[in-house]
């Protein structure tokens, strides 16, 4: 307990953002700002565009009337999928007579496509919606494996180490996906992209919350969130610029390869090196940051983390030798897993995070995909979409201090989900007060999304913090991965997908009910600090 109080004494002392705080955290919100980007960039990468059948014999005319009596119309729209059937031995001549208007329709074999960049008219992907929005489902499925490895590796090896590598990863896979050739390489991209890189953010992500005090963290996640929009608008302007998903791609991939200099410029984090007993390099860094935000750091406050390393260094002398304390090094991260999931607290934490994660990234991602498909200029509604995140995060900011996490969580789940169900029920002529729910449940479910980020943050121990905190995130990706189909799921019932963006939501609201609040709360370093914190709030209920 002493190096939590010790800890969070200096980092009150210090201030929440002193200059050396705003200088670590202007280099961490680089990374975010791009993660922004390619979290999204395959909506734009394969936007579904205008096509329809291609006819041979009509394909060379200077007029348009053919199109009448060679394909069907859906809905007042030329058919995309099917043309009628020629009469027999009049397959050279392109008039009214050499179709058969009454007899049943054949699917297309060849598409013409629209002047639209996209992957779509790049591999001939036309009537084969699956494959389209496969390639954002294999994106986001990808998250299943970065999250967890870059958990694992930010744990073991630190949290520069994983920055830097997994921007590496994001840099090469994606710069080299710009120059796909066929449908199957763009998917192998894709996914090794997003499962070797999309750590980067919950690492940053991880970095800025320890280095900040419990004062500081909710204002702190505001700013991430913040930056973090200001690149999903970024990526639809982008995009409405070039008019070219592969130069799109080379635009926004290529500064990824230089945050691998972070790992020479940015300071580790100060919680990860005590966690791992390097208490020396740990006191260098914060005298380090107490020189440049102007602050001297009394002995008593610096004291709690000296006793810590004479409690370690006693417990050393029972060690044989060297390579045994190595050997027990190796096996740390093992052992530490083994005593968090023995804890039953721990257990339904976990799960119940993870269910909560699910829920947010499918209504998030669910409706940012589908604003594209709203009437008006995509580009436009994208940004909108993505715009009414930044008020969201500012009332985040007002609200989590003030009634805390749960409270919070509860009303914006209930929220989104009265929001969601409400739009499937609104006739189709009521655009702009579709718009209004849309961006309204857009709002809400951003709440959601970011206390979420920073609840799970404060619910586990420092050394499997980042760890926990992605495994609860890879699961909560089954939501993500599975945010792209939804457009199918229109096909079948056009409700569906707000249906269940709403089910969800209700869940999601009621296991809220089950966790602990932790405003104002240190962020626990041991499984036993950890556990506290429900013992807590169960002692305040009794």
């Amino acid at each position: 307990m002493a190096k939590d109080i010790g800890l969070d004494a200096i980092l009150r002392e210090l201030g929440s953002f002193g200059r050396y705080n705003i200088l670590n955290f202007a280099l961490l919100l680089f990374p975010v700002y791009l993660a922004g980007m390619y979290g999204s960039v395959y909506v734009f990468e394969a936007p579904d565009i205008s096509y329809r059948c291609n006819v041979t014999q009509c394909e060379g005319l200077n007029h348009s009337d053919w199109l009448e009596y060679a394909i069907p119309k859906e809905k007042d729209k030329l058919s995309r999928c099917e043309m009628y059937q020629t009469v027999k031995n009049s397959s050279d001549t392109c008039d009214i007579g050499d179709f058969n208007t009454s007899a049943a329709v054949v699917r297309c074999d060849r598409y013409v496509y629209s002047e639209e960049y996209s992957a779509v008219k790049d591999f001939d992907l036309g009537c084969q919606n699956w494959k389209r929005t496969l390639i954002g489902t294999v994106h986001n499925a990808g998250l299943f494996v970065s999250l967890p490895l870059t958990g694992i590796i930010s744990d073991r090896f630190g949290r520069k180490v994983a920055l830097s590598l997994a921007s590496l990863m994001n840099g090469v896979f994606g710069f080299l996906r710009s120059f796909s050739t066929n449908y199957i390489m763009m998917l192998v991209f894709e996914f090794l992209e997003a499962s070797l890189g999309a750590g980067a953010y919950s690492t940053a992500f991880v970095i800025a919350m320890e280095l900040v005090g419990p004062k500081g963290r909710v204002f702190g996640n505001t700013l991430i969130n913040g930056v973090y929009v200001m690149g999903l608008m970024s990526l639809a302007s982008f995009s409405w610029w070039l008019q070219s998903w592969r130069n799109v791609l080379k635009l926004i991939y290529t500064p990824a390869l230089f945050i691998v200099s972070y790992y020479w410029i940015l300071n580790e984090s100060i919680r990860w090196l005590l966690s791992k007993g390097r208490r020396d390099e740990a006191v260098e860094i914060l005298k380090k940051a107490a020189k440049m935000n102007g602050v001297k750091l009394s002995d008593d406050v610096l004291s709690p983390l000296y006793e810590l390393e004479k409690l370690n260094e006693k417990e050393n002398v029972t060690e044989k030798n060297k390579e045994d304390e190595a050997n027990e090094v190796s096996k740390e991260e093992p052992s530490n897993f083994r005593k968090v999931f023995k804890s039953s607290i721990i257990r339904k934490r976990v799960a119940i995070c993870s269910f909560l994660w699910i829920t947010c990234t499918f209504v998030y991602y669910g409706l940012s995909i589908n604003s594209v498909s709203l009437a008006g200029n995509k580009y436009v509604n994208f940004i909108l979409v993505a715009f009414v995140e930044i008020p969201a995060n500012i009332v985040c900011l007002l609200v989590l201090d003030r009634f805390g996490r749960k409270k919070v969580l509860i009303i914006t789940y209930v929220l989104s989900a009265c929001l969601c169900i409400s739009l499937s029920f609104l006739p189709k002529d009521q655009k702009w007060l579709s718009l209004f729910l849309y961006l309204s449940g857009k709002f809400s479910i951003t709440v959601s999304y970011s206390s979420v980020y920073i609840y799970v943050s404060e619910v586990f121990p420092t050394n499997v913090r980042q760890s926990l905190l992605a495994i609860c995130s890879s699961i909560g990706r089954v939501g993500s991965t599975l945010a792209p189909l939804t457009p199918l799921l229109a096909l079948y019932y056009d409700n569906l997908p707000a249906i269940f963006f709403g089910s969800l939501a209700l869940v999601a609201s009621v296991l809220v009910f089950s966790l602990p609040e932790t405003i104002n709360v240190p962020l626990p370093d041991t499984v036993e600090e950890a556990e506290r914190i429900s013992k807590r709030k169960n002692m305040e209920s009794a």
